[in-house]
């Protein structure tokens, strides 16, 4: 059995059960449940419509959100999440670029890489190697001034954990920041690059190896051997190309407003609604969605 997700943007909420039971109608699905008035429904379906996709073009331009994924199991234990342009919604790269006046070159790096235009490490080591000399309290001036957080992070974990859920961080970016972020979403660990710094400053290099595609899949196998937990438990969230090795590997990997030639390779998309989206395409209704403490 198949689930239908429809979902809208919650600061919209415009959702109508018009046109939730229409795409039930014309698909034959059973009844519709609300899991969140104005914001997310879904139904079950024998099977994914050949139409799906057409209709899912047509949804989207409408602002909602349409997924099919199976029924069974896809209440997942563990979420491997990355950080940059998805927990949060900067890339804490271009941040610290933009302080120390590259701004419009790293970020350019950046989005080609993210694209998957260019090999992650490399275009790390080469953005990296531009912030050399950056006074390494700058960091605490970005987390401070310039990060802001995707809504629904801190309900996403929240619930998840408390229904027993093991949450990992997994960035490209870095340990400066990916500390931060992760103390203040309430993730179990963190992982990320390691910025030098040497007499008070940016050395212009990252210690190796790099933490990229390879490491975010490796950080995936790591966590299920460690805590027992088969692949196919595991929900992961990213939108760059250095995600796709683990969103693919995962039992749900969820493409969250991700680059136009990652999200063409996965199967479940969130381009309008925020992190919440995540608790609904595993079912979960808002009486059931909590934030973290």
């Amino acid at each position: 059995m198949q689930i239908v997700s429809l979902l809208a943007n919650p600061d919209r909420a415009d959702l109508s059960r018009e046109a939730v039971e229409s795409l039930r109608n014309a698909w034959g699905g059973g009844a519709a449940r609300w899991l969140d008035p104005g914001i997310a429904a879904e139904f079950a379906l024998e099977a994914v419509p050949g139409n799906f996709r057409d209709v899912w073009r047509d949804l989207q331009a409408l602002g909602f959100d349409l997924n099919v994924q199976p029924e069974e199991g896809r209440r997942r234990k563990v979420l491997l999440a990355d950080m940059d342009s998805t927990m949060i919604a900067q890339e804490c790269v271009d941040e610290l670029a933009a302080e120390a006046g590259v701004g419009p070159r790293v970020a350019e790096i950046t989005a080609r890489a993210m694209n998957g235009e260019l090999d992650f490490e490399g275009a790390l080591r080469e953005r990296v190697a531009l912030l050399a000399g950056l006074p390494a309290e700058v960091i605490h001036k970005v987390l401070a001034e310039r990060i802001t957080f995707t809504p629904g992070g801190r309900k996403l974990i929240g619930t998840m954990k408390t229904q027993g859920g093991y949450t990992v961080l997994v960035s490209g970016g870095f340990t400066a920041f990916t500390e931060a972020v992760a103390t203040y979403l309430g993730f179990d660990e963190n992982h990320a690059n390691v910025l030098l710094v040497e007499d008070g400053k940016l050395s212009g290099r990252v210690a190796e190896p790099i933490l990229g595609r390879a490491a975010k899949v490796a950080a995936l196998e790591d966590t299920c051997a460690r805590l027992g937990v088969a692949e196919d438990q595991v929900i992961a969230v990213g939108d760059g190309a250095n995600d796709l090795g683990m969103l693919h590997r995962a039992g749900c990997g969820v493409a969250l407003h991700a680059k136009p030639t990652v999200a063409a390779q996965c199967e479940i998309r969130v381009n309008h609604g925020d992190l919440t989206a995540l608790l609904y395409l595993q079912g979960y209704c808002r009486d059931e969605i909590i934030a973290a403490p």
